[in-house]
């Protein structure tokens, strides 16, 4: 019987082979393995239970004031070509006596980075889990990011980014909030962002 390693890393020289390259030449003999190790850490997230993540992260927290994270860098696998999406997340909630510690939160995002992704569900899994375990009054999540099935294939456009958004609660409903939002991550929502620091603030509602 294989030993699984050998089993992944002949799968890695099965894929190099059906490119028409000969994976036991000087260049490609470790690459099989290096090639499918890196596919499983870049989707160690599936089967992880985010939900859990963020339950072990609360903590109390009375104000009603909401609370932005932005810049939050992210890459995932888009999963029709498995090729990287990256960028920014920018996080927002309005607590209602419950928050979230700050890694537990680039944890929780981290766990449904590492699968297999889109963007649009990437943005929503992120703010519903935020909106079940917190219940907070309003949860609000922005990815922009980068796709390489769109810079290296297909449309070859280099500086084009998607941009997605889920707001619930009273980012939904009231202009206001959604509004102050608005003006906290806008600016950041340009390459100029790049050397900047995740931030985090705090504004009354």
């Amino acid at each position: 019987m294989k030993k699984r390693g050998n089993h992944i890393d002949e799968l890695g020289r099965t894929i190099i082979a059906a490119l028409g390259e000969n994976p036991g030449r000087a260049g490609l003999r470790g690459t099989p393995g290096r090639f499918m190790q890196s596919l499983k850490d870049l989707t160690r997230g599936t089967g992880q239970d985010a939900h859990a993540i963020a339950r072990s992260g609360i903590v109390a927290d009375r104000r009603r004031t909401m609370i932005v994270v932005r810049d939050l860098r992210i890459i995932s696998l888009c999963e029709h070509h498995v090729l990287p999406f990256f960028g920014r997340c920018h996080v927002a909630y309005v607590p209602d006596q419950r928050a979230l510690r700050p890694s537990h939160l680039s944890k929780l995002i981290d766990s449904y980075c590492r699968r297999l992704q889109v963007q649009e569900r990437l943005t929503k899994q992120i703010a519903m889990t935020l909106w079940e375990t917190l219940r907070p009054r309003g949860v609000a999540v922005i990815i922009e990011a980068a796709h390489l099935c769109m810079i290296m294939r297909g449309v070859e456009k280099a500086n084009t980014q998607a941009v997605t958004s889920t707001m619930l609660g009273v980012f939904r409903t009231n202009p206001k909030a959604r509004g102050e939002l608005m003006r906290s991550i806008d600016r950041r929502l340009t390459a100029n962002a790049d050397n900047r620091r995740p931030a985090k603030k705090g504004r009354e509602l």
